[in-house]
């Protein structure tokens, strides 16, 4: 009887301790999900103020009782925002794409094909990842410039059309499948471009629907490449449309409505990380590998 009671006691203990535990962990994420979230919320609140109101707080205010629209007709009306999108649209789509099946054909390549100096290449090829972003920005502008390809979507788009660490991730990926697979597929009389299509492919769909998302994100916030090669408002993306308004004065006078531009522009990431959260938390956690 005495041992039972002792049973209960500690099965009651152990319970408590757990209860003492959730509550604590999930204080503390939402303490971190207030800090996190708390940018955005300023951001949208901004946005709804008015230029009057907004200026005349001495302290800045929580909350608004008078929200208003006007912010973001000031945000396409001043400049050609619809058409900044337009283009980032373009180049975001245009860029991943490419991108996608250079890195796909590489890791492949280093993954499964065999060929001479492979290892020593691979070695190589990874070094370049200690070479700093600024030499290669420089790299690209003279080359770009020499090739007269400013202010035109091909200069936008060539340099970034492959990604050294995104192929090793995939080769990463790629070199986890076993190789009974390729060996039992060749066997078949299937071509390597077919067995990377229908094998390869779908097995590490999770990581390049990752690597995929990234790039998107990556395109659609560019700002310094876009920057440097196009002066030409026809090419403007919206990372060199919200710089024009602030050159214009705009953006510093009017900070609610500057506020609203980069609210438009922040939906579309929010939306695409809505639809395929799922996709990068599989792609995450289970590094594309499947069985």
């Amino acid at each position: 009887m005495e041992n039972h009671i002792n049973y209960n006691n500690l099965q009651k203990n152990t319970k408590r301790r757990g209860t003492v535990y959730h509550i604590i962990v999930y204080t503390l994420l939402s303490v971190w999900a207030l800090i996190v979230l708390f940018p955005f919320y300023w951001m949208i609140l901004t946005s709804v103020k008015s230029y009057g109101s907004y200026n005349a707080e001495y302290i800045p205010a929580f909350f608004t009782l008078s929200p208003t629209l006007q912010n973001y007709f000031d945000a396409f009306t001043t400049v050609p925002l619809l058409r900044y999108l337009v283009n980032t649209l373009i180049f975001t789509l245009l860029t991943t794409g490419i991108m996608m099946v250079v890195i796909t054909l590489a890791a492949f390549a280093f993954a499964r094909l065999s060929f001479r100096g492979k290892d020593l290449v691979f070695t190589l090829f990874l070094s370049l990842m200690m070479i700093p972003n600024e030499l290669v920005v420089i790299t690209n502008f003279v080359t770009i410039t020499d090739w007269g390809m400013r202010n035109s979507f091909l200069g936008l788009i060539l340099p970034s059309i492959t990604s050294v660490f995104y192929i090793y991730l995939l080769k990463e990926n790629f070199a986890q499948i076993p190789d009974e697979l390729y060996y039992a597929a060749k066997v078949d009389g299937t071509s390597d471009l077919r067995y990377l299509r229908r094998v390869m492919i779908p097995i590490c769909k999770p990581t390049i629907v990752t690597v995929a998302i990234l790039k998107v994100i990556e395109c659609w916030n560019s700002y310094v490449w876009p920057r440097l090669i196009t002066d030409n408002p026809n090419y403007y993306l919206v990372s060199n449309g919200i710089q024009e308004i602030r050159e214009n004065g705009f953006g510093r006078e009017n900070i609610p409505a500057m506020m609203a531009a980069v609210v438009v522009i922040s939906v579309p990431l929010i939306v695409l990380f809505l639809i395929f959260r799922k996709k990068i938390m599989a792609g995450v956690s289970r590094g594309g590998t499947k069985g």
